[in-house]
């Protein structure tokens, strides 16, 4: 059996490294056809181009890595079956279970790899990848600081410190405004609970307003609610937001508990949190899904089987996106939310294989 095992693994790993190569190489030929203008029109560096390739390579490398599974597993054993190795296994008194062991093995090395990759990798190639080309191709304003969730912004002879930002609602939570003259002296000061854009100005409600009146002197006044008309709008304080690519498993449950403590809604980063954990153990499923879709399919070859496997990989990242979303909507609990995918496809290959041995 061991001899075996290794015959198996081997085979596989040699037609799984083919595809996802394969893979990656038209990824990143068609990205570059689509994106080679906007490096041309920004006049920027070649390498930078290059570079902002390279370092999407591993977070590609592991979104194409369960359907280069799905596919490897197909095809191997449709080209055993083809020069009949299966059913001499079979007639050894190997069965379809005993076979599919060494696949499943190499399924959970590559789910871990997929996992480390995730987190040890993926963060820093991505976060790289976004930097250039929102910031040195999209030229986006870097006047943003973000610690946190709290927000530093210069403006025209003005700083703003803002707790949270929501940009849906267009509002602005536990902010202080700070106003300079052109020597950079304090002019003005606010501090509020609350602003809200009506579409042409700020309403700052409940808060404090610190005004000098001569050279060592201010005014202090309390208010329910004013008028100001800022420069700015609510696009200028919108973040762009770290992806969950962009962020380990470690960092996104650091920051979702930091949300909760400080009483704001932690919903997205809990799924996002979940979905990291969930997801490189799909390419276990699809092992338990390609084997009987490749061993119990009677018509089409392997081409009706591969385009079957690549059906089920495409469904598979249909229903994580609509069970995120049901999560996002808190019509499912995070946990659920990122795991209910990964279930249903787990029983579908428990139930495939016991149909394909009976």
């Amino acid at each position: 059996m061991k001899i075996l095992t290794k015959y198996f693994s081997r085979e596989f790993l040699k037609i799984f490294g083919l595809f996802l190569f394969s893979f990656l190489t038209i990824y990143l030929v068609v990205d570059f056809i689509l994106k080679i203008d906007d490096f041309i029109d920004a006049d920027v560096p070649k390498v930078l181009m290059f570079s902002y390739l390279f370092n999407n390579i591993p977070f590609i490398m592991v979104q194409l890595t369960p359907l280069a599974t799905m596919l490897s597993v197909i095809v191997m054993l449709c080209l055993m079956e083809r020069h009949n190795e299966i059913m001499a296994a079979k007639a050894c008194g190997i069965n379809i279970f005993e076979l599919s062991k060494p696949l499943i093995l190499v399924a959970l090395l590559i789910s871990l790899t997929v996992f480390l990759v995730s987190e040890l990798i993926v963060p820093h190639t991505s976060t790289r990848s976004n930097e250039i080309w929102e910031i040195e191709l999209k030229n986006k304003d870097e006047r943003r600081l973000y610690v946190q969730n709290h927000i530093w912004y210069k403006g025209t002879n003005s700083i703003y410190w803002i707790g949270r930002f929501d940009f849906k609602r267009k509002t602005m939570e536990n902010l202080t405004l700070y106003f300079f003259d052109d020597s950079f002296r304090l002019e003005k000061r606010i501090d509020a609970r609350k602003a809200i854009w009506t579409g042409d100005k700020w309403e700052i409600r409940e808060g404090i307003i610190q005004q000098i009146i001569n050279e060592d002197r201010y005014s202090l006044k309390k208010f329910s609610e004013i008028d100001l008309s800022l420069p700015e709008k609510p696009d200028a304080f919108l973040r762009t937001m770290k992806q969950p690519e962009e962020m380990s498993y470690w960092q996104l449950k650091r920051y979702a508990r930091r949300v909760q403590v400080e009483g704001y809604d932690a919903t997205e980063y809990l799924v996002d949190m979940n979905i990291k954990l969930a997801l490189p153990l799909i390419n276990v499923m699809m092992i338990l899904i390609g084997i009987p879709i490749a061993l119990g399919l009677k018509r089409g070859g392997t081409p009706m089987a591969v385009s079957l496997g690549m059906a089920v990989c495409f469904l598979y990242y249909v229903f994580v996106g609509f069970s995120r979303s049901l999560g996002l909507s808190g019509l499912l609990p995070p946990v659920l939310s990122a795991w209910l995918a990964n279930g249903i496809f787990l029983l579908l290959g428990i139930y495939l294989m016991i149909r394909l041995k009976t």
